[in-house]
């Protein structure tokens, strides 16, 4: 594995929107990785960040990054690797124009999750899919994704399952946080008081991303994983966290207490590397009937900790929980940041 020397130079594009944000959030004192440039629309462009930006996170913007220029979202920026905040109307292409350019992009964006030679990166579950840059076609440049906030949380708490017991089918309904949907996001007056089900095209990421997370890689690309899921996607009036509540059909039979046990000894690469992004316990199980709740538990593991509970006979299925993820640390920013960690520690970061 490759040892870390100095601080790698990154940059951000769409750094000026919700998950641009995070990034900032999550980089300002990242110990491998420093922010040398922050790329927006035309519309942001030239502009300092402090004056282009809305901040909405919890924590101050960071005085260092405050100051810097924004600049356009062209590929000349002085660094190798970028992080991907675009809204998908302009992501597909201009992440492409970046890898050309001889940059590794790691994308938030649902753009190129699909592509046979892209990998569609969780840290723990699928590390080996990152050899799929080696088919790529952008010269010295790459591009990687992490999936929909929602599937990382879902196949994360799959995982287990699948390795153990193997899936067959998954039944899930989500309720998403407001902040999913960017700045300034739902009207409250649709919002308020009110569960709005239905989210355009979410429900059609639940059923397909988790197949290729879960597939094997195979000389042709990611053969697919054969689980049937079904999703129903609702919108609530959450700040950050989404709770799903998921049904499974399991392939072999299994007891409560040996999923529970499943559930507690998921790890994967990035605790056993030790990625400064990583949490100690990727999941964990809460004995507690009412939980997990978003306003208890969504910053468990800084934010990068699934939470697991209310695991129970399903009088259809097998077995039924309900489970809580981050949807804008785990689910975008902080999963990113994670995948370039595990690239950096296993050498994709470097020249092809």
């Amino acid at each position: 594995m490759k040892e870390i020397q100095s601080r790698i130079q990154v940059g951000i594009l769409g750094a000026t929107g919700m998950v641009g944000q995070r990034f900032v959030e999550l980089l300002a004192d990242h110990p491998w990785f420093e922010i040398v440039a922050l790329a927006a629309s035309d519309r942001s462009a030239g502009q300092r960040y402090s004056d282009a930006t809305r901040w909405v996170q919890s924590t101050p913007l960071p005085s260092r990054v405050a100051g810097m220029p924004v600049r356009p979202c062209v590929p000349d920026l002085p660094c190798r690797l970028v992080f991907s905040g675009l809204d998908s109307a302009v992501a597909g292409g201009l992440e492409e124009e970046f890898a050309r350019a001889g940059h590794v992009v790691v994308s938030n964006s649902r753009n190129h999750r699909m592509d046979r030679d892209v990998p569609l990166i969780i840290p723990e579950v699928n590390p080996d899919h990152l050899d799929l840059v080696t088919r790529q076609r952008f010269g010295s440049g790459l591009i990687v994704t992490n999936p929909n906030c929602s599937v990382i949380g879902l196949v994360m708490a799959l995982k287990p399952l699948a390795d153990r017991w193997g899936l067959e089918r998954v039944h899930v309904v989500m309720m998403q946080a407001i902040s999913g949907a960017g700045y300034p996001g739902v009207a409250s007056l649709d919002i308020v008081d009110n569960v709005i089900p239905f989210i355009g095209g979410e429900e059609e990421k639940v059923e397909t991303e988790p197949r290729k997370i879960l597939g094997r890689l195979g000389p042709d690309g990611v053969d697919l994983h054969s689980v049937k899921i079904s999703a129903q996607c609702n919108r609530v009036a959450v700040v950050d966290g989404h709770t799903e509540c998921v049904s499974v059909k399991l392939r072999a039979p299994a007891s409560s207490g040996e999923i529970v046990d499943a559930f507690g000894a998921f790890r994967g690469a990035p605790q056993e590397l030790g990625l400064p992004t990583a949490p100690e316990f990727p999941l964990v199980y809460l004995p507690d009937d009412r939980h997990p709740q978003p306003r208890l538990h969504r910053g468990l593991g800084r934010g990068m900790t699934v939470s697991v509970g209310r695991l129970r006979r399903c009088p259809l299925e097998d077995w039924k929980f309900a489970l809580l993820s981050h949807n804008t640390v785990r689910g975008a920013a902080g999963c990113a940041v994670l995948i370039a960690e595990l690239m950096l520690r296993r050498g994709f970061l470097e020249g092809r």
